[in-house]
Order: C-alpha cells, then sequence, then structure tokens
C-alpha cells in the first residue's frame, strides 16, 4: 500500500475504528430485520405463522410473549430496539470524536470508550430485568440456544431458526472483527491497525467466522435425520455450508505466506505478484468459486424457489395459484398489491421464475443479478488474508453489501415459503372438496343372518 493510501486508512481508523464499525453493522441488522418484518407483513405474507415465530404451541421456552402479537407489534418493537441502539452507539461515537479531536495518540489513548459502549449492549441484552424490551431480548437469546445448542439431534428445526442461523452467515466475518476489537484493547495493541495473530492465534479469528456455517451444517443434518421421507436434499444443503470451511482456512493460510514473505522481503512483499505462483492461492481460488457458484445456484434453486437454473425435466408444472387464496388479507380490504387482471390461474409463466409471484415482476430479475454480483464479493469477504493487501474501507463497504443481499433475500426466502405452503393449504383444500363428494358408504352394514333378531 502506497503511502497516500496507508495515510487514507490511518485518518479513517482515526475517525471511525473497526469496534464503531462493528457496532455500526450489528444496528444495520436490526434495522433490516425491522424492515423485513414490515415490509412482509405489508406485502400481505402471514410473517407469524410462515416463521413459527409463535412458538407457544410447540415449546415452553420464552421465544414468544406472554400474549399472541401480530406482525406489527413485532416490527415496531425491533424499530424501537434499532432506535435506542443506535442512539447509544451514535452518542458514544460523538463522545469518542470529541475526546480524540482526530489525533492518532489519542485514539488508544480513549480506546476504552468503544469497549465500554459494547459491554453496556451486552449487558442490557442479558439483564434479567424486565426493562428495555425484555420479550424480544428472550427471543433473540432462545433462538442463539436453540441454533447452537440444539436439545438433540432429532429436534424439529423451526423455518424462524433456519432464516436467523443464515442471516448470521452473513455475520460471519463481523464476528471475526469482534475477536480483533478485543485484540485491540489488550496493552501494547493499536486501534489503527488491525492486530497481526501468530502462533495458533492466528486460527481463532477463521474459527470463529466459520461458527455459523458449522451452525447451519449442523441444521440441515438435523434436518436430514428428522425427516420421515427420503429426500436428500437437507444433505445437498449441508454440502453447501460446508464449502466455506475449506475458503476460510486457506485464506487464513495465506496469511503464513504473507508474513514469510515480509520477513525475506520486507514491506515490499504486499506489492509483489505471488498469489498465482503459490498453490494455497490456487486452492483458494478453486475453493471460492465452488462456494460462490454453489450458494448462488442453491439460492435461485431452492430458497426462492425459480426455475432458471433447474434442468428442464424437473421443472414444475403446477399452475399459479390464485393470490386470493394466497393473500386472503389483501384481497379482503386493502388495495396494496393488487395486481389481479382477471383469472389468475390462467396467467402466464414467467421463464426462469415460477408459476406463483407475489411480487412486482421486475423484482425477480433485478435480485437474482444483484445476488450473483454479491455472492461474488461475498466469498473475497471470508478471506482474512486480503486485509493484509486490501483497505479497511474497501471490507467495511463489502460487509454492509453482503447484509444488503441478505436483507434482500429474505424478502424472496420467506415469500417462497409462504408460497409452499399456500399449496398445501389449497391441496388439502381440494382432497377435502373430493372427500365431500364421495359417496357415503357404511362402516359395518347389518349382517344377513342376524337381521330380525333382538
Amino acid at each position: 500500500m502506497n503511502d497516500a493510501g496507508a495515510d487514507t486508512e490511518i485518518s479513517y481508523a482515526t475517525s471511525f475504528p473497526l469496534p464503531y464499525r462493528v457496532l455500526s453493522l450489528a444496528g444495520i441488522g436490526i434495522l433490516g430485520w425491522a424492515t423485513n418484518l414490515h415490509g412482509l407483513d405489508a406485502l400481505g405474507i402471514d410473517v407469524i405463522s410462515t416463521m413459527d415465530l409463535d412458538l407457544r404451541k410447540n415449546t415452553g421456552d420464552s421465544f414468544s410473549s406472554k400474549h399472541n402479537k401480530s406482525a406489527a407489534d413485532v416490527y415496531r418493537a425491533v424499530y424501537r430496539i434499532a432506535f435506542a441502539y443506535a442512539s447509544w452507539c451514535l452518542l458514544s461515537w460523538i463522545l469518542f470524536r470529541f475526546a480524540t479531536r482526530s489525533n492518532t495518540v489519542l485514539v488508544d489513548v480513549f480506546g476504552y470508550v468503544p469497549g465500554v459502549t459494547a459491554l453496556v449492549v451486552l449487558f442490557v441484552l442479558v439483564c434479567p430485568f424486565d426493562i428495555m424490551y425484555k420479550s424480544e431480548r428472550d427471543k433473540f437469546i432462545s433462538a442463539i440456544k436453540r441454533c447452537a445448542f440444539p436439545s438433540s439431534m432429532d429436534s424439529s428445526v423451526y423455518f424462524a431458526d433456519v432464516v436467523f442461523a443464515d442471516i448470521f452467515t452473513s455475520f460471519a466475518k463481523v464476528l471475526g472483527d469482534v475477536w480483533l476489537c478485543l485484540l485491540m484493547l489488550f496493552p501494547g495493541s493499536s486501534m489503527l491497525h488491525p492486530p497481526a495473530g501468530n502462533g495458533l492465534l492466528r486460527w481463532v479469528m477463521p474459527t470463529i467466522m466459520s461458527l455459523p456455517y458449522f451452525v447451519r451444517f449442523r441444521q440441515c443434518i438435523r434436518e436430514w435425520s428428522s425427516s420421515d421421507d427420503d429426500s436428500r436434499r437437507p444433505l445437498y444443503n449441508a454440502l453447501k455450508y460446508a464449502t466455506a470451511f475449506p475458503l476460510i482456512y486457506l485464506s487464513a493460510a495465506q496469511r503464513i505466506v504473507v508474513s514469510d514473505l515480509m520477513d525475506e522481503k520486507g514491506e515490499d512483499a504486499m506489492n509483489s505478484a505471488w498469489h498465482g505462483e503459490h498453490p494455497l492461492f490456487r486452492l483458494w481460488l478453486l475453493s471460492a468459486a465452488i462456494n460462490s457458484l454453489y450458494s448462488f445456484w442453491w439460492d435461485i434453486t431452492n430458497d426462492w424457489g425459480l426455475e432458471l437454473l433447474k434442468p428442464k425435466s424437473s421443472r414444475s408444472s403446477e399452475r399459479p395459484l390464485p393470490r386470493r387464496l394466497v393473500l386472503p388479507r389483501l384481497h379482503s380490504g386493502s388495495a396494496l398489491l393488487n395486481r389481479e387482471t382477471g383469472n389468475e390461474s390462467d396467467q402466464l409463466q414467467y421463464y426462469g421464475l415460477r408459476s406463483t409471484l407475489l411480487y412486482p415482476l421486475p423484482v425477480y430479475p433485478f435480485l437474482v443479478f444483484l445476488n450473483f454480483f454479491l455472492r461474488m464479493s461475498w466469498s473475497v469477504k471470508l478471506s482474512s488474508h486480503l486485509h493484509s493487501t486490501d483497505g479497511s474501507i474497501t471490507i467495511f463497504l463489502i460487509e454492509v453489501a453482503e447484509i444488503v443481499r441478505r436483507w434482500m433475500w429474505v424478502f424472496i426466502r420467506v415469500e417462497w415459503e409462504y408460497v409452499k405452503k399456500a399449496r398445501e393449504r389449497a391441496g388439502r383444500l381440494r382432497q377435502a372438496s373430493l372427500d365431500d363428494d364421495e359417496p357415503e358408504y357404511e362402516l359395518n352394514p347389518p349382517t344377513p343372518e342376524l337381521e330380525g333378531r333382538p
């Protein structure tokens, strides 16, 4: 990195150090979840039922509140949490900026300010008292317990936990940044430069980053072991998450190569073209391509139910469900998303999509393209060795882009789950109507020889 780039990085780290970047990304995630719930509810999707957010009928844990809540109650509470969290972090950052006055020396002197800010957030999260949105905090903690510490491998995996764990895979690098922040607070470290891990410490960060993928991998294995059918779909899904492990650890291994080159050539090693010459880089590039392409294919084909990348032989031939059946609330008074033009069952299926679409048509190709582009950069973001050559500004922007990608992913993922459940309901209704039309027969007709006996 040249002197101008280094000066830019130092200035950036002085005004917006890594701990505040982590806090900001967490706040974006909270706000994104609130807008996900709000948008899905506004579009007529029954979020509570589709995502199994009300688990009182299935479990006795504290995931649900004492009373039934509508989707509006949930997302309004999350909005309030996001506002309170953002206000606290913004106040802390303003205090930090006022104390340091863009002085690089004072940045480390007042490095405890973001540390105290994060500790207060953690204390409020686990606080046992009925203050600061305890019901929502309990839901969050219960979701973590169910995902990280399931009661058994045969226990049910709720759709809400699947979405929750998938969201956390998008925060894998953020979890690694938390570890870097802890190292920055140790004596002798600086908030202006990422600490260089030596020995076994260099493997701690990739291990932390791989935890969300391990949780999701185990969920897939649980789904497969508890399923009554012979479908191998959960195993193929587990394979998708398994492809992230080589990518993460091969990247960490490359940091060893970078360290050795710096010992031999000094700082000029960062500008040397060692990447294409080293087998580790080629293996990392192969693992990045496999992870990105497989994840993209799974997103489009399985998580979103689109038929763009399916072979013709496996494409669905189901007719579109009438929107009055899929979105009954919107057809009972709301004018939102009222796109009916006659008989919806006669609507044409657009190429590469699916028979039933609840969002405006341009949304789908746009999100497919954006998902592909961001999936490619996401594998790069999981690569910790690039912190040695790439700017922290770039890494932060890629982290934000991944959170935005996951935010968009949730809309289509929940929509597809809702459509599948609507199809199941429609199938049960058709079966019930057929059963009603069948003639009734006596289960135990009288035996002729017994007739006339008292």
